[in-house]
């Protein structure tokens, strides 16, 4: 090896080796964990809100940044006893030469197990919200005069968050914290540009209203809704994947999105999610700047187990079963009212592939009319059905569809009607049900009888469904102009004829 080559390694040795001595040895001379009591002082100047730091710690390599533990923002005056915001782990990294002015410029924030906890006052006030800057702020002490270093909330070009956990409730009136409407675990955040200071303020622009017909949905019920095309600057933007989410009554998993965040509002973009071994995909976001945390949801569904879905709510559970593929635009209040048609307005369509109505079968006189003039199936489950489709609009608490149509086990029934989920909830639907059937005596004595209109090679029932969502109330009725719609003693008394007409038929045939 040339001297020249030896001269060269040397260098970068002694270079690598001075490097390691000031990682090691600079932080040992600049202890910032001594001026936790004034960082945590500022912030809490900053915010409104208590601040407690365990520990501060300065590195230089990779790069300079400042390690703070167990970093907490208590709630504000007028909220519980808690945190709003805590983490196990800060990484900010930090402006060199600015830190040696004592002034801390973060470039960069890295999060670890964040939890952050949202709460709403009768008032509508987040705790979250921040008093605004004070007009006669006394300067910090320059470090002259003893004081320590000046934290800077600006914007910072990057921010991410491993590991958090966000949750939302109202408070009750005794001022205690309600059933949360909102839960999510497992978060992971990749956002760019974030204005912290927007952030700890809420004063940056949040989005306007959306025209047309979302405003009208929202208009209903005084549900603030914003448009996609959001104006004005976004506190910050960027991705985020979540394990788990339930907001309200539904749950969800492993979604992911484009993430856009206002102060008193939430984008989710391109989102897409796993929910009740189905997914969906559309854009969702989430308001809470009114009295109410409200959503706007523009989505399509496919492959949801009904009946796991319907399990989430108490009147519909066991309701129906099968898979459902539709789509939706729907805006809401997210409430832990009983009813959960209350505060939601919109309209879309649905389809239900091989499922069953267990509590709607068809009513016991018809199959027995079926049965005695030989139409409809001969057997298996008078509950199932092939497909189910339908429109629907739910506004003032109610559940509509102007087509619902359904294939049936032998049975295929056109409807309309609505529904309510107060309470036992309420049906309120009539249609037609037809029945395959061959032209025959008794097929033919059958629609006479029991109001049917015979055509095509079926028999027509028209019909009403009335009674509450767990027992449903099928009732047959006239068939024609100057028919009476047939009373239950009415159908009995065919029955019994029919009964003694196939009894003859029999004897003849024997």
């Amino acid at each position: 090896m040339s001297k020249r080559k030896k001269i060269a390694i040397g260098v970068v040795v002694a270079l690598v080796l001075m490097v390691l001595g000031l990682a090691i040895i600079v932080p040992l001379f600049f202890n910032v964990d001594r001026f936790r009591p004034q960082v945590a002082a500022q912030i809490q100047e900053a915010t409104g809100k208590p601040c407690q730091i365990g520990r501060l710690a300065l590195t230089i390599l990779p790069r300079v940044a400042i390690r703070v533990d167990d970093f907490s923002l208590g709630n504000p005056p007028g909220f519980p006893a808690g945190d709003f915001v805590k983490t196990k782990e800060i990484y900010a990294v930090v402006d060199g030469m600015a830190l040696l002015h004592r002034d801390v410029e973060i470039t960069k924030l890295e999060l670890d197990d964040l939890s952050l906890d949202l709460l709403q006052d009768a008032q509508g006030k987040w705790n979250y919200a921040s008093p605004p800057p004070k007009a006669s702020v006394a300067p910090a002490p320059s470090p002259a005069q003893g004081g320590g270093p000046s934290v800077k909330l600006g914007t910072i070009s990057r921010l991410t968050v491993e590991h958090g956990q966000f949750q939302a409730a109202n408070l009750l009136p005794s001022g205690e914290r309600g059933p949360s409407l909102m839960d999510i675990h497992g978060a992971s955040i990749d956002l760019h540009d974030v204005n912290l200071s927007a952030v700890t303020t809420a004063s940056a622009l949040a989005p306007p209203p959306a025209p047309g017909e979302f405003a009208a949905l929202a208009g209903t019920f005084n549900t603030v809704v914003y448009a996609d095309d959001a104006t004005g600057p976004a506190v910050a933007q960027g991705n985020i994947k979540l394990d788990t989410a339930q907001f309200g009554p539904l749950a969800v998993s492993k979604m992911k999105s484009k993430f856009r965040l206002y102060p008193q509002q939430v984008f989710f973009d391109d989102l897409e999610l796993k929910c009740y071994q189905g997914s969906a995909k559309g854009n969702l976001s989430l308001n809470f700047g009114g009295p109410h945390l409200s959503y706007f949801v523009d989505a399509k569904i496919k492959g949801v187990k009904v009946e796991e879905f319907m399990a989430a709510f108490p009147q519909t559970r066991g309701m129906m079963t099968g898979t459902l593929d539709g789509s939706a635009k729907m805006s809401g209040l997210v409430t832990q009212a009983p009813d959960p048609l209350v505060g939601v307005n919109g309209s879309g369509q649905a389809s239900i592939r091989n499922g069953r109505m267990p509590s709607l079968q068809l009513d016991s006189n018809l199959r027995e009319l079926a049965r005695i003039a030989g139409v409809g199936p001969a057997n298996g489950d008078p509950s199932s059905f092939s497909s189910l489709s339908a429109d629907f609009r739910v506004a003032d608490a109610r559940l509509s569809s102007n087509k619902i149509s359904l294939v049936g086990n032998g049975v295929d029934v056109d409807g309309a009607g609505s529904m309510t989920m107060a309470g036992d909830g309420t049906l309120d639907y009539t249609g037609d049900a037809s029945l395959a059937a061959g032209k025959n005596p008794l097929g033919g004595m059958l629609g006479e009888m029991a109001g049917a209109r015979y055509a095509d090679g079926k028999l027509t029932f028209p019909f009403a469904v009335g009674g509450t969502i767990a027992k449903p109330k099928f009732s047959l009725k006239g068939g024609g102009a100057g028919k009476v719609a047939p009373t239950p003693a009415n159908v009995e008394r065919d029955i019994n004829t029919m009964r003694g007409i196939a009894g003859l038929f029999k004897k003849k045939k024997q």
